[in-house]
């Protein structure tokens, strides 16, 4: 037989038949349900880590905002004991004089009060 022959053959023996259909043995089966299983039981555990790491990093973020706001605090009792501070609010504030000064308030144009603007802000 010559190898057209023998290629032809093949090839005419491969046509008539279908492919083996793919079987799954016992032992796969289980290797596919345990490995399942675990994908199963490892999605709680990591969505809680991941839950974790955001809340983590939140605090995180509200100790440094934190830690701002108490720099701050800081600062606005250093000036508060600050003695040319204070008789400057009360100059500026409540509009006190040393004795033998004379004050002077003006009025603004249409009679209204201003607002205090010169109390320290509770807020950085």
């Amino acid at each position: 037989m010559s190898s057209r022959a023998a290629a032809a053959a093949v090839a005419e023996g491969t046509k008539g038949k279908s492919r083996p259909r793919f079987r799954v043995t016992v032992r796969a089966a289980v290797l596919l349900v345990l490995v399942v299983i675990l994908a199963v039981s490892a999605i709680y555990p990591v969505r809680l880590y991941l839950e974790q790491r955001h809340e983590i990093s939140s605090l995180q973020q509200q100790t440094l905002d934190l830690q701002h706001t108490n720099a701050h605090y800081q600062d606005q009792i250093k000036q508060l004991q600050n003695p040319k501070y204070l008789e400057q609010l009360a100059r500026d504030c409540l509009g006190m004089v040393k004795r033998g000064e004379t004050a002077f308030v003006v009025i603004p144009k249409h009679g209204q009060p201003q607002a205090d603007a010169c109390i320290p802000s509770a807020t950085p």
